[in-house]
């Protein structure tokens, strides 16, 4: 694996990684139910967002079973949660070996998952 990762380049995985971030983000950002926690500049490739009028853990499950990956919770930071009044987020991330295909099938499984929640 680090073979793999050294013949890619840290460099061009980072770009990579941006993209997807910058992608992901823009088609989340598109959602009007959706909230994006967090949008410092030069990021890693992590969106943590809020789903307006659904509890995270619901659209976490909801994605798992159209089978996206996602994490919901505090992520071990429930100081900067109280800090803004959440009780937890749902936290999708990307590497080197997602692409615009993953993005597109995340989103399109969130939109169903927003359906199903009558949002």
């Amino acid at each position: 694996a680090l073979d793999y990762i050294v013949a890619q380049g840290l460099p061009n995985i980072q770009r990579w990684e941006q993209r997807l971030l910058q992608y992901a983000t823009e088609r989340l950002a598109s959602l009007p139910q959706v909230q994006i926690v967090g949008q410092a500049p030069e990021k890693g490739p992590i969106i943590s967002f809020v789903v307006k009028g659904a509890h995270h853990l619901d659209v976490g499950t909801l994605l798992d079973l159209k089978g996206v990956a996602v994490r919901t919770g505090h992520h071990c930071c429930q100081t900067a949660m109280q800090r803004f009044q959440l009780p937890g987020t749902v936290r999708i991330s990307f590497g080197l070996y997602n692409s615009f295909s993953d993005v597109d099938r995340f989103i399109d499984a969130l939109q169903a998952a927003l359906r199903d929640l009558g949002l």
